[in-house]
Order: structure tokens, then C-alpha cells, then sequence
């Protein structure tokens, strides 16, 4: 069996930074959609609905209180949406840095015998 060498850095940076890419266009999707729901639901101006989507999205919590049973509703779900987008952000953003470290530990393992 033929040792696999470790891609070169340039390739673990180009990794990288589509990952970042990702990541930023999960976390403009998610605020956009909320600042969206925010201004329709809660009748927010677009400066305060796209601070409370930041502040859920975030974890901080909501500002700006829900008066009617569809802003509730929405709340609720762009909260258990942010949680479920910020997971996925932090797993893409991590992978490049996941699959290079089990690379590294698949080579030393067959370097040392231990196939």
C-alpha cells in the first residue's frame, strides 16, 4: 500500500477559506431571513429588525417584544433555526481543519505500523 502524503498547505488554505466562504453565506442567508421575518411579523423598521435577527442569531435573545401570535410563532422558529444555523456554520467552518488532523493521524499510524 502506498503512503498518501499530506496535501500542501496552499490546498488546507484554499480549504479554508471556501469553508469561510460557507460559513459567511449561511450566517447573510440566516440574518437576511430573519431581518425579513422581523420587519413583516414584528412591523420593525429595517435597523432594529436586523439588530434583534443579530441578537438571535448570536444567542443574545430577543429585543423587540412579540405582541401578536404570528410574531411569536416566528420567533420561535428563527430561534430554533439560528441554533441549527450556527451549528452548521461552526461544522463547515471546522471540517478543513477536522479532515487535515485525521489525515495527519492516518499517516502516522501507517508510518508506525498500525494500519
Amino acid at each position: 500500500m502506498k503512503l498518501k502524503k499530506l496535501p500542501h498547505k496552499r490546498h488546507f488554505i484554499s480549504q479554508l477559506q471556501k469553508a469561510f466562504l460557507i460559513t459567511m453565506l449561511i450566517v447573510l442567508f440566516s440574518l437576511g431571513f430573519g431581518t425579513i421575518g422581523y420587519m413583516y411579523f414584528f412591523q420593525l423598521n429595517w435597523d432594529d429588525a436586523i439588530y434583534n435577527a443579530s441578537m438571535i442569531l448570536t444567542g443574545m435573545g430577543p429585543v423587540a417584544p412579540a405582541n401578536t401570535t404570528a410574531a411569536k410563532l416566528f420567533g420561535s422558529f428563527y430561534a430554533l433555526f439560528s441554533g441549527v444555523a450556527f451549528l452548521t456554520s461552526v461544522s463547515v467552518m471546522l471540517t478543513p481543519i477536522y479532515r487535515r488532523y485525521i489525515h495527519k493521524v492516518h499517516i502516522s499510524m501507517y508510518e508506525h505500523g498500525q494500519d
